[in-house]
């Protein structure tokens, strides 16, 4: 089968398209027909090793030195149950799916086996495979931190990077718990996170969220620290009293069967829309990770898997 293997710890180059052996499940696995997966930031972060340099040799003696042991990466997949081992039972062939896992990784492939208590739910009956792959991500990503946060209906809540796949879905989540959302974004996506549902939406680039006089229950950060530490700086001017900042790099869930049922759930309600910038071919990953690390990406970056040519 066809599939992008990591080569080294580099730049995008180092991902190489590649034949290797198509996996057959094990008996509590589902092979998987791959037919859309997402070029995530996470993604990039671990095949340039772009975490603090504190994290580094763990993360190598976690991951592996000189190159990732799972040499095929990806965390998100939508696509079709095509197989599953003799003791499964929760999927048959033919279902539909979509998913996220945290290290199991192996998407960017035309076929893949994950454990049957994956966190795999079946595809949104009003999304179409690439809309599916653009749901977990964020979706989870976004879900967890506002649990964490305890937001209650009334709140405000400020999004600081609200056109990114987790702030798209911040904006979204937000409002459907029912808080007011402000959403912080760049002039050219004004329009796309005001269509989301924020109630307002202010353009970092001609002000300043914490000099305006509004105060708001939550800021999210859902950009992560990097890029976000001179506008949050002084982030905590723009609180009520009692509330509170959370910034995504605060730490990565672990995915859930509940939140992504939920998400499926909202996503064929309608108020959970994903949102897509551009979608790739799989021949074309390294473009898809270029892309990414421009950082200016609105929502999720699609890969496509389709048959051979």
């Amino acid at each position: 089968m066809r599939a992008v293997i990591c080569t080294a710890y580099g730049p995008p180059e180092v991902l190489q398209l590649a034949e290797v052996t198509r996996p057959t499940p094990r008996r509590n696995q589902i092979c998987i027909r791959v037919r859309a997966t997402s070029v995530t930031v996470s993604d990039c972060m671990m095949r340039g090793l772009k975490v603090p340099r504190l994290y580094r040799v763990l993360l190598r003696l976690v991951a592996g030195w000189k190159a990732p042991r799972r040499p095929i990466m990806g965390m998100v997949l939508a696509g079709d149950v095509e197989s599953v081992g003799r003791n499964v039972v929760s999927f048959k062939e033919g279902d539909q799916v979509f998913g996220m896992t945290q290290w199991t990784f192996g998407t960017y492939a035309e076929w893949v086996c994950w454990p049957a208590d994956a966190v795999l739910a079946p595809i949104p009956t009003n999304l179409s495979y690439e809309e599916a792959a653009a749901l977990p991500y964020g979706g989870l990503l976004a879900l967890h931190c506002l649990r964490k946060s305890k937001l209650q209906p009334g709140r405000r809540v400020l999004v600081y990077g609200a056109s990114g796949a987790i702030g798209t879905a911040a904006v979204q989540l937000a409002r459907h718990f029912g808080a007011g959302v402000t959403g912080v974004c760049s002039t050219t996506n004004l329009k796309l996170v005001e269509s989301l549902g924020a109630e307002a939406v202010l353009d970092y680039t001609r002000e300043d969220f914490t000099s305006r006089g509004e105060r708001y229950d939550l800021i999210f950060d859902a950009v992560g620290k990097r890029k976000s530490a001179g506008a949050m700086r002084d982030a905590g001017r723009a609180l009520t009293p009692g509330g509170a900042c959370i910034s995504i790099d605060d730490d990565f869930p672990r995915p859930t069967q509940q939140d992504l049922d939920l998400l499926k759930r909202l996503a064929e309600s309608g108020a959970l829309k994903p949102v897509i910038d551009r979608s790739y071919p799989l021949e074309e990953i390294v473009e898809a990770h270029r892309y990414v690390e421009l950082g200016h990406k609105k929502g999720n970056v699609i890969v496509t898997v389709g048959p051979r040519s």
